[in-house]
This record gives structure tokens, C-alpha cells and sequence, in this order.
């Protein structure tokens, strides 16, 4: 019966994370979503930069503190291993919900904007391919492991899962972080930038950077020389033109 409610919600983080990664495009490019970046009440400009940073490195720390191998540690004293995952999942979805609900839009500024047809629709392309190497590399990497739905059914099944193996499918050949590269392809490709589009793009670019750092570390420590030898190899979310 534990097991069984265990998958229950596990299933449960699992589509209220693919639904907060719908929102999260919808929010940044303002698009068929009720609350958007530059959607809503606005206020004093400096009222909304301290709330809107606010949002942003609640995001941040929350993202970065919960996916970091001490905290897991102690974390998994009080909740299942096999349900760590999807917790994680819920909590972030509870962090980016807030996010909607409080951002208050920028004054309206813009700070570039593209009237070439051909230039908007290339810049829209790079928004959608951003968005697709997202998603393909969540599945390159195991995506209903990373999504906590692998770990659910392993304690149903009470199959012990398999540890973990350093593998480098296809993006991951040119780039050691796709996932990371199809985020920041994404806020910045848009043809209009506001104000407030700005902000949010200048505060996930500086969280992607500062927890690049963080999840190498830890990788590091998982998998030694191994990883080593391929961060000598291969660029961080660029490819490299030379391999040393």
C-alpha cells in the first residue's frame, strides 16, 4: 500500500512538473497563459525590481539548496528516498507558482525590438529550439528518473535501481550541459525584449551559472577522473572549436 501511494504521488509531482514547465514558456515568451512576465498590476519601479529579485533568488536557493547531495542526505532522514525526487519537484513547483502569482511587470521600457519579419521568426525559431533541447535532454539523461517517476515505480516494483552510470549521449558529446544551453537559448531569443523580460532572463542566466558550478562539484565527487577528464574535453553549454 506504500509503494502504491508512494507512485500515486510520484505520478502527481510528475505532471505538475510538466505542467510548470509549460507555464514557465508561456510566462516568458507571453504566451497563452493568464499571468505572464509583462502581464498585470504594476507599481514604483523600485517596488517591483526588489519584489521581482526577491521571486528570482527564492527560486534560486530553493533550486539550487534541494538538488545538493548534503541536503539530500539529511533530507532523506525525513522522507523516503524513493520520494525525494518528486518532493524536490513539488517544491519547485510551489516556488515557481509563487513566482506567477507575485511578479509584478516592469515599467514598459522596451529594450530592443526586432520589425524585420525574417528577424522575429528566426528569433522565435531559437525560442522553440531552446525549448526542444530541453526536453530531448531530460530524456538523453533518464527523464522520468530526473521527473521522479523511475524512483516511484522502482519501490512499487521493489526493483532496486540500477546506480548511477556516466554517459554522454549525443548532445552531451559537444556541450555538458544542453539542458542548461536550451534554457539560455530561450530567454534570450525573442524579438521583443521588455523591461521585464530582461530581468527575468539576466536572473535564471545568473542562476543557470552559479548552479553550473554547484551540480559540477557534485559531479565531481560522483563520478572523479572520469568527469574530470571529459570537463577538460568538452565545453560547459558551448561547444568547444578545439578539444584539448
Amino acid at each position: 500500500m506504500r509503494g502504491l501511494l508512494a507512485f500515486f504521488y510520484g505520478v502527481a509531482a510528475y505532471l505538475a512538473g510538466l505542467f510548470a514547465l509549460l507555464y514557465v514558456i508561456g510566462f516568458s515568451g507571453n504566451l497563452l497563459v493568464p499571468k505572464s512576465v509583462d502581464t498585470g498590476l504594476g507599481a514604483r519601479w523600485d517596488t517591483t525590481l526588489g519584489i521581482d529579485l526577491a521571486l528570482l533568488a527564492l527560486f534560486g536557493v530553493q533550486h539550487s539548496v534541494m538538488a545538493r547531495r548534503g541536503f539530500k542526505r539529511w533530507w532523506t532522514q525525513f522522507v523516503p528516498a524513493a520520494l525525494e525526487r518528486s518532493t524536490y519537484l513539488l517544491a519547485t513547483c510551489a516556488v515557481l507558482a509563487l513566482m506567477f502569482w507575485l511578479w509584478v511587470p516592469m515599467p514598459k521600457p522596451i529594450v530592443w525590438r526586432v520589425e524585420d519579419e525574417a528577424g522575429a521568426a528566426l528569433l522565435w525559431g531559437l525560442f522553440w529550439l531552446g525549448w526542444s533541447l530541453v526536453l530531448i535532454s531530460t530524456f538523453l539523461i533518464n527523464h522520468f528518473e530526473l521527473f521522479g517517476l523511475r524512483q516511484v515505480f522502482s519501490r512499487l516494483t521493489q526493483r532496486p535501481l540500477p546506480p548511477p552510470q556516466f554517459e554522454t549521449p549525443l548532445f552531451y558529446r559537444y556541450v555538458r550541459h544542453p539542458l542548461y544551453a536550451g534554457l539560455l537559448l530561450s530567454l534570450w531569443s525573442l524579438p521583443v525584449m521588455t523591461a521585464g523580460r530582461l530581468l527575468f532572463a539576466v536572473g535564471l542566466s545568473t542562476y543557470i551559472l552559479i548552479g553550473i558550478g554547484f551540480e559540477e562539484r557534485d559531479l565531481l565527487l560522483q563520478f572523479g577522473e572520469r568527469y574530470r577528464h571529459y570537463r577538460a574535453r568538452v565545453g560547459m553549454v558551448l561547444p568547444r572549436l578545439t578539444r584539448t
